[in-house]
């Protein structure tokens, strides 16, 4: 069975770098043989989460839909841009509406613990969002249950970083991509094994 991966950005700013890296992600995937979904997340908008909010009208109907997109996938990547040396509010408040999620009684964060992550960042600075994929790791991986994969893409001085076909400059990180790219679809496919 072909497994099934889904991409998305954790930016929806016009020119995005991390848009760009998830776009290259994705190509990537399916050139590894993967069947690719490249998410907007500004396709699903949500309102900031508000405990309140969530039990006067339950949970958003997006929320709703991204937790089943991601129940139809066997692995996700994330490009996560860092805010602060963390991650970006529209993620992290993506991320908690999505866990707020529950289904045919459902454990809780049970939707995080079916498939597997790999992340990465872009960003025009020295450090390559290492510090937010640090922090992002900790909420997946500590908060949400998620297993994520140990390699990452981080993408420094991303305005020269990209050529003018949209892959990676540097031989290097093109590599390291590839390696990311390729453990993701092997272990998304391993999950695609199990559940048959």
């Amino acid at each position: 069975m072909t497994p099934k991966i889904l991409v998305f950005s954790g930016s929806t700013r016009s020119q995005s770098y991390n848009a760009q890296l998830a776009a290259l992600v994705a190509k990537h995937v399916a050139l590894e043989g993967a069947d690719v979904t490249l998410l907007n997340l500004s396709d699903y908008p949500l309102p900031l989460y508000d405990g309140d909010l969530e039990e006067e009208q339950g949970v958003p109907e997006n929320a709703l839909k991204l937790k089943r997109l991601i129940d139809q996938h066997h692995g996700v990547f994330i490009a996560s841009p860092e805010y602060n040396s963390s991650i970006s509010p529209l993620l992290k408040n993506t991320l908690d509406w999505i866990s707020r999620v529950r289904e045919d009684g459902e454990e809780p964060l049970e939707v995080y613990t079916k498939a597997i992550y790999a992340i990465g960042g872009a960003t025009p600075g020295l450090h390559g969002t290492m510090r937010g994929l640090i922090h992002l790791r900790t909420i997946m991986e500590v908060s949400l249950g998620c297993l994520v994969l140990p390699d990452m893409i981080t993408v420094n001085f991303a305005a020269k970083a990209f050529d003018e076909n949209g892959e990676l400059a540097k031989e290097p990180a093109q590599n390291r991509l590839n390696k990311m790219v390729q453990r993701l679809v092997m272990e998304a496919r391993s999950r695609t094994i199990r559940s048959h």
